[in-house]
């Protein structure tokens, strides 16, 4: 799950925005890789088997996001537009056979947060020996190298751990982000960080003082997705805008040396002169006046 050429990995999820719309999926899959992401991810989940029968019981809310799910038969296409675009195609499976029935399709898999206690839902994925990442919000540490230890005595290759607060928005000042430090030296994994902030400013801090390796945003398109309105979701244009300043921003690093660069050579010659002050240095002086 790296970029070496212009790390992090970028992941847009698209989560429940897609209505169950096979256009409005594949138009997320060419939103994201023209915004310069690595990966677009879904979800594939069933209502049934996503909660007990009790909630869906007592709760016409939750019986509602069938309205969610992700049909199966979209997979084949949503994984060739993947291939069309460029960008990696992930998904984050919600119950057991939803396992086998990606691993034809994704590049990678996702555990979310929600699930990061089901071990046996890690060791599916795990013998993939597809990519994994696991999400880690509300968890503590002790849960969290719990999975860890999952997944790699299950044979995971490639395992990401994802820093992640499970608030949908998170305020920026609850992100935490020096647990990312602690994660990585728990886990022995790569960590990057699942953002509900839309905060530019957690963004940039996450990768350069926290070292994200993966960072992964939910979208939308226009704002019209079923999960925008709570404030989580970014838009094209405004992670678009973030991911173009972050490579760039890497993009300035250079080998530490320092002299001159070639774009400062033009100059160096109109510094003040160390006999005068004057600019600009007196060989350079020498030669405009001979040319008058």
């Amino acid at each position: 799950m790296k970029d070496g050429a212009s790390r992090p990995y970028f992941i847009a999820e698209v989560s429940s925005n897609h209505a169950r719309d096979l256009e409005r999926c594949l138009a997320f899959v060419r939103a994201a890789a023209e915004c310069g992401c690595d990966a677009v991810k879904f979800q594939l989940f069933k209502v049934d088997e996503l909660f007990a029968p009790e909630v869906l019981q007592s709760s016409p809310a939750h019986r509602a996001r069938k309205d969610w799910e992700l049909p199966v038969s979209f997979l084949p296409e949503i994984a060739a537009e993947c291939a069309r675009a460029g960008v990696a195609f992930g998904c984050s499976p919600f119950y057991l056979d939803a396992v086998s029935e990606l691993e034809p399709h994704v590049a990678f898999y996702k555990v979310a947060s929600y699930e990061l206690i089901w071990d046996d839902l890690i060791r599916a994925c795990a013998a993939t020996e597809k990519p994994l990442i696991l999400s880690t919000g509300m968890a503590d540490m002790s849960e969290i190298s719990h999975a860890a230890d999952v997944a790699r005595s299950a044979g995971a290759i490639d395992v990401t751990m994802l820093h992640c607060v499970s608030a949908y928005p998170t305020p920026p000042e609850q992100s935490n982000l020096a647990a990312m430090e602690t994660i990585r030296r728990a886990s022995g994994f790569s960590v990057g960080w699942s953002d509900h902030t839309v905060s530019p400013g957690v963004l940039s801090r996450a990768i350069h003082r926290w070292g994200a390796e993966v960072i992964e945003f939910h979208l939308d398109l226009e704002g019209e997705g079923a999960e925008f309105e709570t404030g989580h979701c970014w838009l094209p244009d405004d992670i678009g805008a973030v991911i173009k300043a972050v490579r760039e921003g890497l993009g300035a690093d250079g080998d530490g040396t320092k002299q001159p660069t070639a774009a400062e050579l033009p100059d160096r010659e109109w510094r003040a002169d160390p006999v005068d002050g004057l600019r600009p240095l007196s060989s350079v002086r020498a030669g405009l006046a001979a040319g008058n």
